[in-house]
């Protein structure tokens, strides 16, 4: 099951509204215990806790999962529950903002009588300087609901009850729930509802694989031997534009994760370059048909419809906003390869890097306002955020190795990058503040172009 399928709906619970899953028909149904939204204090505020994610830095919010419990006494944990915790904290893990307190750092271990609000001594958390707290109650030994209260006001932020079909259900659950909790907190859950195509490599043959932002449901987009790679998703989710090349033969694949169909078009010339959609669904590939690569548009018969960047230079690696006003794109027009803007509208190009000599692998935000690219150093190929408004650019990576190819998250807040520093390029996730990377789990392989894919909604 993925996560972008359409999920069916139980309508025999009238008063409770959610998903149920079952593992066989890989069917879903989800059923949501309660949803309350409010606003949300900082550490420190006397009042409501407050995530602003895309401030200079953020408060740490210190949070405390406590302990899983069954609601009828006397009896073990369900088969599923260590599985479930273990999820929950590992996702969690990948937001910044979130420092998570063990229970041995509070008093009398962090235990708590019961799993609901009315069975919590917030003041004995208060004590232990919690803002946030997470419970788990299982009711059933596949029925679980899920809670996080703000420990100040004792009041809950987000409530959910899932009944599980089996015990490998567990990461699911935990992904629609901590999507759950970021949308209460910051207003944007879509980081764990968001899937990320890159090139894996085992051997000589690389195909595209996908993967959930924390690194769960590893999926196998490509099986046609060969390389495979430089992938991209379509605004909607539903299509992966990539480079596939055989021998000497540069091709342009499209395929639908959904479907599982693969397409292999010829283009014009005889190289085929970091392709990308346009929000409209239009195809953009840099070729060379005169001799140079640059970047066109192409038709649905993916012949050539226009240029969207032709010099007498390599012109390569468009990246475009949500909105389809603006590109970004690598060229090597003045000598060496720096990064440049075009306003699609007025047709006007400027120039957006100057420090460095190679500057590479340009990614416009979701919302136009940065561009995060590589560029190298002394120390080897780092991540740069260029601020379009003002200019600013600061250096949010630290290696070691190469730290290459940025790629956005629906929300402008987090960016994915491949990076050699452990030896063999692998996926890892920082954000806009440069906070410290994590490695996302991509399986055996080299990792490589990464590209971040919308948020499914549930």
């Amino acid at each position: 099951m993925t996560m972008g399928q359409v999920l069916s709906i139980n309508n025999r619970h009238s008063c409770v509204h959610g998903i149920h899953m079952t593992s066989c028909r890989n069917f879903l149904f989800l059923f949501f215990f309660a949803v309350i939204l409010f606003p949300v204090r900082s550490a420190s505020a006397a009042d409501t806790l407050s995530i602003d994610i895309f401030g200079p830095g953020q408060t740490a919010v210190n949070l405390y999962q406590a302990a899983p419990m069954f609601e009828e006494k006397g009896k073990g944990l369900p088969e599923p529950a260590s599985s479930l915790d273990d999820h929950i904290r590992a996702n969690l893990a990948f937001v910044p903002f979130f420092n998570q307190i063990s229970a041995a750092e509070l008093l009398e271990g962090g235990r708590l009588t019961g799993y609901r609000g009315d069975d919590v001594d917030f003041k004995k958390l208060r004590l232990g300087k919690v803002d946030l707290l997470l419970t788990t109650g299982w009711v059933a030994p596949y029925g679980v609901e899920l809670r996080a209260y703000e420990v100040f006001t004792g009041r809950l932020v987000v409530g959910k009850a899932y009944t599980l079909a089996g015990p490998d259900q567990t990461g699911l659950v935990a992904t629609r729930f901590c999507s759950a909790l970021m949308e209460a907190l910051t207003g944007r859950g879509g980081f764990f509802t968001s899937r990320i195509a890159f090139a894996r490599k085992t051997g000589r043959i690389k195909e595209v694989f996908s993967v959930s932002a924390v690194g769960g449901n590893a999926r196998q987009e490509t099986d046609l031997k060969g390389i495979s790679t430089s992938p991209a998703w379509s605004v909607d989710g539903r299509r992966i534009v990539f480079v596939h090349m055989d021998g000497t033969t540069h091709r342009l694949g499209v395929v639908r994760p959904d479907q599982g169909e693969v397409e292999l078009h010829g283009v014009p010339g005889n190289t085929c370059i970091s392709p990308a959609f346009l929000p409209d669904g239009k195809l953009t590939v840099s070729l060379n048909p005169e001799g140079t690569p640059n970047i066109y548009r192409v038709d649905e018969t993916f012949d050539i419809e226009a240029p969207l960047a032709r010099s007498w230079a390599i012109d390569i690696s468009p990246s475009f906003d949500l909105a389809g006003t603006r590109m970004c794109f690598v060229s090597s027009r003045l000598g060496n390869p720096h990064i440049f803007l075009k306003d699609l509208r007025s047709g006007e190009t400027r120039r957006i890097t100057y420090d460095g000599t190679y500057n590479t692998s340009p990614a416009l935000s979701p919302d136009g306002k940065l561009v995060a690219f590589s560029r190298q150093t002394d120390d080897g190929h780092r991540i740069f955020v260029h601020e379009l408004e003002t200019g600013r650019e600061r250096q949010v990576t630290f290696g070691p190795g190469n730290d290459e190819e940025p790629t956005w998250s629906p929300d402008n807040y987090f960016l994915a990058f491949s990076s050699s520093r452990t030896g063999t390029y692998k996926l890892y996730v920082t954000t806009r503040h440069g906070d410290k990377a994590k490695r996302i789990p991509t399986g055996q392989g080299s990792a490589t172009t990464p590209a971040w894919g919308p948020a499914v909604s549930e």
